[in-house]
């Protein structure tokens, strides 16, 4: 007798929306009520979407049905993040990271390398292809599942042919690992070393405001609509730029012309003299990111990597250990040992571990809890938004001219 086929069930937009909302509530729920997700600063967003997967997971295993959520929302709300990134990038602003963005960069470019390192080092350990040791070490760590699946797609001409599903699992678990512990350790070490950032705490939407900090002043409802009328206006403006680019063939990502839209705008405003309201422009950029990483990580099919399991978890382990080395004894010492500099080893561990949105998430947890850190926002941000993908195609490329790949 023949299983019953599985049932797939296909959430809209709007709804996969309203479950991002709830996951988001109920992750700054339990970090409201259960202490150890405070004092380890895991963001709200991961806490709710990770357990909304595990009931997916569940609905899986126990009667056979196939939760999928939709992704256009999602999308929508990673374009209008990283277009909030570009109308706050003034060129002024831009010229300010000098030798500590040269600093990132190089250690980066390191992470990178030790990245590769490592997954090969695993690959061989397990027997696998040299290909999969790339997959499994920056392509999934520091690239995410987009990265992780497009370069599966090369990983099978050349005869790996589970890459799809391993690409797949790799950047599941480097999501996940990520997420979880790029706050706990980048706490430790601020609380270790009895750092602190200015007077004054940064309040975010999704946690209670921070006792004895000020009231938030509320924006005028003119500044919040000319914020988003500049928001959109971005994402439209990127749209016709990536088409325009894909026609001259080159191939980008949408977000990252998303952002080039909003850098011109802002930098279009700041020439002319005219006000964009950052304030709006900031929080809608918030809120997208929470509403965002809370939806990805809810859509994770947990269930899909449990035959590789072991073998990526040792990896997880070998990748954390390794770019928490590079984050703490490299790029932390040469940025000055100062909050700043903490606060920005912790948005290098969510972009090197994860994707871009779990480093600012971290980042916007450390400073809502032990006080504000412009400059490692603006070194994390022009790292890991400008450098660290065209970075990782390159080192990527570098490895595969190796004699092992030929």
């Amino acid at each position: 007798m023949s299983a019953a086929p599985e049932t797939t069930w296909h959430v809209p937009d709007l709804h996969t929306l309203l479950v991002g909302l709830v996951a988001l509530q109920l992750g700054s729920m339990l970090c409201r009520r259960i202490g150890v997700l405070g004092r380890l600063d895991i963001p709200a967003p991961v806490v709710g979407g990770v357990l909304v997967s595990l009931f997916t997971m569940a609905a899986h295993n126990a009667f056979d049905v196939d939760i999928s959520f939709a992704t256009t929302m999602r999308d929508v709300l990673l374009l209008v993040f990283f277009v909030t990134i570009g109308l706050s990038a003034k060129l002024s602003a831009l010229r300010a990271g000098g030798r500590p963005l040269a600093i990132l960069c190089a250690v980066t470019v390191l992470l990178l390398v030790v990245q590769n390192v490592t997954g090969l080092l695993m690959a061989r350990l397990f027997g696998a292809h040299p290909f999969m040791g790339l997959i499994v070490g920056s392509i999934s760590f520091v690239g995410g599942p987009g990265t992780a699946m497009a370069w599966a797609k090369e990983a099978q001409a050349v005869g790996v042919v589970r890459a799809p599903e391993l690409a797949m699992a790799a950047a599941t678990l480097a999501v996940i690992s990520g997420a979880l512990v790029a706050g706990p350790i980048t706490s430790w070490l601020i609380r270790r070393r009895g750092l602190q950032g200015p007077a004054g705490a940064v309040e975010v939407p999704w946690l209670p405001p921070t006792p004895g900090a000020p009231a938030p002043q509320s924006e005028p409802l003119e500044n919040v609509m000319r914020a988003l009328l500049f928001i959109f206006l971005a994402v439209a403006l990127g749209e016709r730029l990536n088409l325009w680019a894909s026609h001259l063939g080159l191939v980008l990502p949408g977000f990252l012309t998303a952002m080039l839209a909003g850098v011109a705008i802002t930098n279009v405003a700041d020439a002319t003299g005219a006000d964009l309201a950052f304030a709006p422009i900031e929080r809608n950029g918030e809120i997208a990111l929470q509403v965002f990483l809370a939806i990805s990580l809810m859509s994770l099919k947990l269930w899909t990597i449990a035959d590789v399991v072991p073998p990526l978890l040792t990896n997880v382990a070998a990748q954390v250990a390794v770019t928490t080395a590079v984050a703490l004894l490299v790029l932390f010492p040469l940025l000055g040992r100062d909050y700043d500099a903490a606060v920005a080893a912790g948005g290098f561990l969510g972009f090197g571990l994860s994707s871009m949105p779990v480093a600012m998430a971290t980042m916007e947890q450390l400073t809502s809890r032990f006080g504000p850190a412009p400059r490692a926002f603006l070194l994390i941000t022009l790292a890991g938004s400008f450098f660290v993908d065209l970075a990782n195609a390159f080192i990527v490329k570098a490895f595969l001219a190796l004699p092992m790949f030929r």
